[in-house]
């Protein structure tokens, strides 16, 4: 009989892997790496991010690792904007290269017929070889070479099927809001993997969001072929089952800490990837709150961790010198509660908004 976590129990294996249990001391470039990416969507969340799980972590330091290109920001889970290590990358992209070519026909239907993948991508190699541009100057490069194509479907497809990545900025979030584009090989001086390894991305996923079915897997990656792969590893992992008698598998020696162990308040970004994980969400965030914090255009609202789940949303608002911290609880927060994230929050202020001259928290 496989032994049954909690949903309680399963919350602190996740919080451990996504280090929330603690901010921990590690260097930035391991902690990318171990957390399988951050979401990268907007550029500010990541910082964020690793502000809220790594001791001392300072914005520059992120920024440098960019700029000296050991991290880069590119297309990667679910078809959207992610920061990993230079080293995942090289070595992971392959594996999503079968979900991006069925994203590109998924959204471009009958746009995609006739469109040369192979003789698209060369051009777009070569001229991002001259130098980096945005997608606005390279779909104009690509009208003008195949004239009589739709230059948006053109990037759409040259935006899936050639590894690209942003070109960082010596900016406080590291990157600006249009963003040169250059090719991923080129930029980082090495060649992607030859071939796509399943396994190797099933392994990564359950280190960082484990214990997990192959659905959650899928739907954090869009990855089809994880079910497979997550079949052939079986044999070599623990299975457990959740309290609906679901089936979840996990590395061996995995931490998985007591459930009674202690989560501290923590706020997480726009997009944080502990919301976007699992396909069943509820060690984290109810059903219900997870309706107030994914926007009807697709956005994941910041949100604020109370004993480890999600208890709310939160923004900065920014008036001249002063700071706002402005929190919107989904129910009555305790006294401790209110105090520790106000502690944490005002801290947060300090991070995001060094330049202030005063800095508030507001809950509710």
């Amino acid at each position: 009989m496989n032994e049954v976590l909690t949903t309680k129990a399963l919350n602190r294996a996740t919080l451990a892997r996504q280090m929330l249990l603690g901010r921990e001391k590690a260097p930035v470039l391991a902690a990318i790496e171990r957390l399988a990416g951050l979401q990268a969507q907007q550029a500010r969340p990541p910082f964020v991010g690793l502000w809220s799980r790594v001791h001392c972590f300072r914005a520059e330091d992120l920024g440098r690792l960019a700029r000296e290109r050991k991290v880069v920001r590119a297309t990667l889970m679910r078809g959207t904007l992610h920061l990993v290590t230079t080293r995942d990358y090289l070595a992971l992209r392959p594996t999503f290269q079968p979900m991006l070519t069925a994203a590109m026909h998924g959204v471009l239907r009958d746009r995609a017929k006739g469109i040369d993948v192979l003789r698209l991508t060369a051009a777009a190699r070569a001229s991002l070889a001259e130098r980096p541009r945005t997608f606005e100057e390279l779909r104009a490069v690509l009208g003008q070479a195949f004239p009589r194509a739709d230059a948006r479907a053109m990037g759409y497809a040259v935006r899936t099927h050639l590894p690209l990545v942003q070109v960082p900025a010596d900016t406080r979030w590291g990157w600006p809001g249009a963003a040169d584009f250059a090719a991923a090989e080129d930029w980082i001086g090495k060649p992607v993997a030859a071939a796509a390894d399943a396994r190797g991305l099933a392994r990564r996923y359950l280190a960082a969001f484990g214990p997990a079915s192959a659905r959650d897997a899928v739907t954090w990656s869009g990855v089809r072929e994880l079910e497979d792969a997550f079949a052939a590893l079986r044999p070599k992992l623990r299975v457990f089952r959740d309290e609906k008698g679901r089936e979840l598998l996990d590395l061996p020696q995995a931490p998985r800490p007591p459930a009674e162990t202690p989560a501290p308040a923590r706020f997480l970004p726009d997009y944080d990837n502990l919301l976007l994980g699992h396909a069943d969400r509820t060690r984290v965030i109810s059903d219900d709150h997870r309706r107030r914090v994914a926007t009807k255009n697709l956005q994941i609202l910041a949100t604020f961790l109370v004993d480890g789940v999600v208890a709310g949303t939160w923004r900065i608002n920014r008036v001249r010198a002063s700071a706002l911290l402005a929190l919107e609880p989904f129910g009555e927060i305790p006294r401790k509660p209110r105090a520790e994230l106000t502690e944490e929050g005002r801290a947060l202020l300090r991070f995001a908004e060094p330049d202030a001259k005063s800095f508030e928290v507001r809950i509710g």
